[in-house]
């Protein structure tokens, strides 16, 4: 009838029967898609601890051929903050009130222990005989002692604790100072999953096994194989991948910017990952002021925590990433790819003859792609995707 209000339809009743199927999608819909949900990393437990939890090996050898292989290690899934956040300054009344807590209660505890002790004495005194204590000043006493023992050390951890975060928030402050505008604002960024990345930057031996020659333009340079590759275009390094990737029947590819950053810090939140000041990036890199002005072969400074080494150092390395200066404003927050276009790729980590400041785990370089470049400080590494799904 015209004019009539439509009723609406009765809500369905969901019975047991029609709920089964909603529970079976829920639970297998990720598996069917091909989605891969792993735990992510703790920020704590050994690289070798995560590769049990998720039942995959805690690192892969690719074999190239005539006795030369590529080595990598598994980066875990995890979460972390990428570029370089504005510290939060120190809660210095909350750490007051904490301080100022502790010694009123050692007063109070210390006041408590004077006064028992007090009375005894004078009990032994009055009565001309050796102090005594009585059961029920016994557990007094020992409760105001340990009353005082408590309340100082609560005292001492909160002094200590404040001049911590004084000195944190200090580090914290020359780095978003000395940062980039391009490494801000810094954003949480989650990985979903782990991957293999090269342990070491590409070498010269194994990039010549998979491309059949060297950089023409690595000049003097050219012929040390166990140096890493340098003079290498992104387009260059994409087709050492895709060469690797027919061969081995494994997805080899350059790491993204999140993924290269994650595994760069490996847990940190350094400067670098071995700390902030310029000596310990002497104790893990090959930069300015150590190299003498040439490269050096991979794996001889200290690696971070999931075994990586020359993170820092030696030769750039390509993310696959397109470079956007304003980016991070705009980043997804899981498994970032970069932006969908642009004119430059991405730079990570320093080389051989660059100062501190362009080490740095946060320091992110736009370069032309598509070469041909003269250039021997530009190399890569490699990431391979694990081929079984999480447990």
């Amino acid at each position: 009838m015209r004019g009539a209000l439509a009723m609406p339809p009765s809500k369905p009743t969901i019975t047991p029967v029609r709920l089964l199927p909603l529970v079976f999608l829920a639970l297998t819909g990720p598996l069917l898609a091909g989605e891969a949900t792993y735990p992510l990393w703790d920020g704590q437990e050994s690289v070798a601890d995560y590769a049990k939890r998720v039942n995959l090996p805690p690192t892969q050898t690719l074999d190239l051929g005539n006795n030369v292989k590529l080595d990598l290690v598994l980066i875990p899934a995890g979460k972390f903050m990428m570029g370089t956040p504005e510290p939060t300054p120190v809660d210095e009344d909350g750490f007051r009130r904490k301080i100022i807590t502790g010694q009123a209660l050692l007063a109070l505890s210390g006041g408590v222990l004077l006064v028992i002790l007090a009375v005894v004495i004078i009990r032994a005194v009055r009565k001309k005989r050796r102090p005594q204590l009585s059961l029920r000043l016994l557990l007094l006493v020992t409760a105001a002692a340990g009353g005082c023992v408590l309340s100082g050390l609560h005292w001492r951890q909160s002094a200590r604790g404040l001049e911590a975060a004084r000195v944190e928030y200090a580090a914290a402050l020359t780095r978003y100072k000395a940062a980039e505008d391009n490494e801000k604002p810094a954003h949480s960024v989650t990985l979903t999953k782990p991957c293999y990345m090269g342990k070491f930057p590409v070498t010269q031996q194994a990039y010549e096994r998979v491309i059949g020659f060297l950089p023409p333009t690595l000049g003097l340079f050219c012929g040390h194989y166990d140096w890493p590759v340098g003079a290498v275009s992104w387009d260059e390094a994409q087709a050492f991948c895709k060469k690797l990737t027919e061969q081995t029947k494994q997805t080899v590819r350059l790491p993204t910017e999140a993924e290269w950053e994650f595994a760069c810090r490996a847990g940190t939140t350094t400067t670098y990952y071995s700390g902030d000041t310029e000596a310990d990036l002497a104790r893990v890199a090959w930069y300015s002021a150590n190299s003498k002005g040439t490269l050096h072969p991979v794996g001889q400074k200290v690696p971070n925590a999931f075994g990586l080494y020359d993170m820092h150092g030696n030769v750039w390395q390509w993310c696959e990433d397109w470079y956007w200066r304003d980016y991070y404003g705009k980043s997804e927050v899981e498994n970032p790819q970069g932006p969908t276009q642009g004119s430059y790729r991405v730079l990570r980590g320093g080389a051989f003859d660059y100062y501190p400041m362009e080490c740095r785990s946060a320091n992110r370089v736009a370069v032309d792609p598509r070469g041909p470049y003269g250039d021997f400080f530009i190399g890569f590494r490699v990431v391979v995707e694990p081929a079984s799904r999480p447990p």
